[in-house]
């Protein structure tokens, strides 16, 4: 019996003598109802008929969605699950779902629309913004699990979305200091021109009562930027001072604060000058300096939400009785056993009972073709079954398994604090303590000689060696130099880069994905019967375009397609093309075909597949993982500037041998796990060596973390880009010897800001002890200090 016609908009069966149809594509399609014939023709009436061009294919044919979503998406209708995310108020529920495939407003009417016309669905409303729809339906008449597969029918995947702690504080601390910083902009500029027009210099034909107004209109202004933006100052100084820590916050808030107090005195008095134009301009400043930081860490904090995305929500435990169930990750026990269908990943770490595939480790190794995997063989959660199901035992859960070990190792090398910073911290300190206590005895000096000039020398000094330039000498070089360094395809995740690149005497390197393309391709065809090169390629790409592994991506598209084709997992496939049953793979599997020996390989390099029939092999194709062109200018210069180079690598092949040869690498390790590559690390420093790691891999993220300097690839993992101290995002090796040298050019302008914002606190300190400095030339000279400092950033942006 025939399968019924499915209809063309949302996939669900036509009817028997259904005749609702409409015109999309330039063809008549059957549709199932007219609501969906409605929609489809407002589609096509709005011009926006591509959808049908660019939808999944799930959307048209609701069989092609993967046999585990029912049973997955059942999970939802349990109320112990539903807890979380889903609100009932009487008959009717609520929650918020994200929804992934959103392209265009388009998409947001079809979802409102579709979801509408379900039975028990009362609203429905999609913010397009950040894609997260709010429906309230009947929860008796349409389970949950029934609404979640009407999305997946029309194309679209809904998750519940839960709002994460750490990441919802994350955005509400930004949003503050967005405010914060807009605040002081804005009212800066206004308390700066009503100041002005106070000053002696532009003092001409102001009454008295128009200078008063100026002067309680300032203090006005002013007020909001001390106790709104600038709070953080004063809670951190009081923070510190309970701590015994000086830090900037305490001489920050001792001289906003004092010309604060001082500019009350000088309104209330109608005498001296204000000083509210130099609480403004401190307050910009070192708020903006303060969100460049922020931003930085900002980008730093999802590594464990990133890893949350690494396992699987629900598994398939197994019964006694060989049944399986499928439950939450969180119901899952160690000594349990799990049926891992081809194409889901591993939810636990444990040992192959029943089975063969191939696993796909790259989200731990880097490497991205599939490991063989055998009755008796470990495996590894987060890891992707790829070809034939697998029956595990539970070993390892939740923290216990090697996912969270790498992270924890992530976690442990981030936590050391490089030898630099400590030490800027300890100077820092210093300078802030002497700096008090020069304050504190010039003000009893100044008390004996001349009480009423006491408070305003001290205030002064306070002005003039506040730290502003020091505070902006290395933000804003750091955000000169990292528009610059965008432009050549590198972006900067930590500020410590810079500084640290001229140190750099050691280039440790990760091969596939970082001196390698990361795929493999076809290098050469070598044909062993009558068949020619191109019709042997015929033949293989034939089997392998019916296989999902990365091999197959080798071969292009066959200009026929095979029959019957069975995949071996480790040894290759098998299948009839045009009446001859093939097999393509490892080389004693291929021959069993034909009871022929094995041909010879030549000394070429690469990975050899055989390809024969029942007569004999016919073709050996050799497949490579190209190296990248630009490859050998960064071992060239690392060369150049004398490094020591080596080469680790997960990949246990020859190939790490031979991309080594290639490139001239003397030190070339294959076959390292994470703990091993941290090891060689940890060699390295006991060396005194000062690291630059350069990898894209899960497995090379400890490394990333403990590595004096880390550059992570553009085409990395998440978790291996959030480690990294940057990213090379146009993956161009040259991009990154361009970034190099601006990297060593904006260290020097970083260093002559903090040597010019020493030089001038250093300076003007005894000239403000003995009172040759006034607070509003302290002010102005910050000032035209902290100008410098951003002038002399900027030209960064030269490249």
């Amino acid at each position: 019996m025939a399968s019924p016609t499915p209809c063309y908009h949302c996939g669900l069966p036509v009817p028997a003598g259904s005749r609702f149809q409409a015109q999309v594509l330039g063809a008549t399609r059957e549709m199932c109802c007219p609501g969906c014939q409605a929609v489809a023709e407002a589609i096509v009436s709005g011009g926006l008929e591509h959808y049908y061009k660019h939808r999944s294919e799930s959307a048209a044919n609701p069989q092609s969605l993967p046999q585990a979503l029912p049973d997955e998406l059942a999970l939802y209708d349990r109320s112990d699950v539903q807890q979380p995310f889903v609100e009932h108020d009487g008959d009717l529920s609520e929650t918020c779902l994200l929804i992934e495939g959103i392209s265009c407003a388009a998409c947001g009417w079809l979802i409102e629309k579709h979801l509408r016309t379900l039975p028990g669905v009362s609203e429905a409303h999609l913010n397009l913004s950040n894609h997260r729809l709010q429906v309230r339906w009947a929860d008796s008449q349409l389970p949950l699990s029934s609404l979640l597969k009407a999305l997946r029918k029309i194309g679209y995947a809904a998750h519940p979305w839960q709002a994460d702690a750490a990441a919802e504080q994350l955005q509400r601390e930004n949003r503050r200091a967005m405010r914060e910083l807009g605040v002081a902009g804005m009212l800066w500029m206004q308390v700066m021109m009503a100041t002005m027009a106070t000053w002696p210099e532009f003092n001409i034909d102001l009454s008295p009562e128009l200078d008063k107004i100026l002067r309680w209109v300032s203090l006005f202004l002013t007020t909001p930027i001390v106790f709104y933006c600038c709070g953080q100052f004063f809670r951190g100084a009081l923070r510190d001072l309970r701590t015994r820590h000086l830090t900037m916050d305490v001489s920050v808030s001792l001289a906003i604060g004092g010309a604060y107090i001082a500019g009350i005195w000088s309104t209330v008095t109608g005498q001296g000058e204000l000083y509210f134009d130099a609480v403004g301009m401190f307050a910009l400043f070192l708020l903006a300096g303060r969100y460049l930081e922020r931003r930085a860490r900002e980008r730093t904090a999802a590594a464990t939400a990133q890893l949350v995305n690494l396992l699987p929500a629900s598994c398939l435990r197994l019964a006694a009785d060989g049944q399986s169930q499928r439950i939450l990750l969180s119901e899952l026990r160690v000594g349990d056993q799990v049926l891992v269908p081809p194409g889901a990943l591993l939810p636990a770490d444990g040992r192959i009972v029943q089975g063969q595939s191939s696993v796909d480790e790259s989200v731990l190794t880097g490497e991205y073709l599939p490991q063989p995997r055998n009755v008796g063989d470990a495996v590894t959660a987060g890891t992707l079954n790829v070809e034939g199901p697998l029956s595990v035992e539970v070993q390892a859960l939740g923290d216990a398994t090697r996912l969270s070990a790498i992270v924890r190792l992530l976690e442990r090398a981030q936590s050391d604090k490089p030898r630099l910073a400590v030490l800027a911290d300890q100077v820092a300190q210093w300078f802030l303590l002497i700096v008090l206590v020069v304050a504190a005895i010039v003000g009893l000096v100044w008390w004996q000689l001349d009480p009423s000039r006491a408070f305003w020398i001290v205030l002064a000094l306070l002005v003039a060696t506040c730290p502003c330039a020091l505070a902006l000498a290395t933000p804003t070089a750091l955000t000169a130099a990292t528009g610059s360094l965008h432009k050549l395809g590198m972006l900067l995740t930590r500020g410590h880069v810079l500084e640290g690149l001229n140190q750099i005497d050691t280039l440790v390197l990760d091969k596939t994905g970082t001196l390698t393309e990361g795929r493999l391709t076809l290098s050469a065809i070598h044909h062993l019967r009558d068949l020619d090169a191109d019709a042997c390629l015929a033949l293989a790409a034939a089997l392998e375009n019916r296989s999902e592994h990365p091999i197959a991506r080798a071969f292009g598209q066959a200009p026929e397609a095979a029959e019957a084709v069975d995949s071996h997992p480790g040894l290759g496939l098998q299948g009839c093309v045009g009446g001859r049953r093939l097999r393509i793979g490892e080389a004693n599997f291929v021959c069993a075909l034909s009871t022929q020996p094995a041909p010879a390989i030549s000394g070429e390099h690469g990975q050899w597949l055989l390809l024969g029939d029942e007569q004999g092999p016919l073709a050996w194709f050799v497949l490579n993982d190209r190296l990248r062109e630009d490859a050998p200018q960064l071992i060239d210069m690392a060369k150049a500037k004398g490094w020591q180079i080596l080469l680790l690598s997960g990949d246990s092949s020859p190939m790490v041998g031979e991309v080594a040869r290639q490139l001239g690498i003397i030190d070339a390790r294959g076959g390292l796990t994470p703990d091993a590559k941290l090891d060689v690390l940890k060699q390295l420093h006991s060396q005194g060596r000062r690291v630059l790691m350069l990898g894209d891999g899960v497995n090379d993220v400890p490394v990333l973390a403990a590595a004096d300097i880390s550059v992570a690839m553009g085409s990395a993992t998440d978790l291996a880009k959030t480690s990294a101290d940057a990213v090379l995002l146009s993956n161009r090796l040259s991009s990154l010897v361009q970034a190099l040298h601006m990297a060593q050019r904006t260290r020097r302008i970083i260093i002559e800001n903090l040597t010019w914002a020493s030089l001038y606190n250093g300076l003007v300190l005894p000239f403000a002890a003995i009172g040759w400095i006034t607070p509003i030339w302290a002010a102005l000279g910050m000032s035209v200090s902290s100008l410098l400092v951003v002038v002399n950033a900027l030209r960064l942006t030269r490249t």
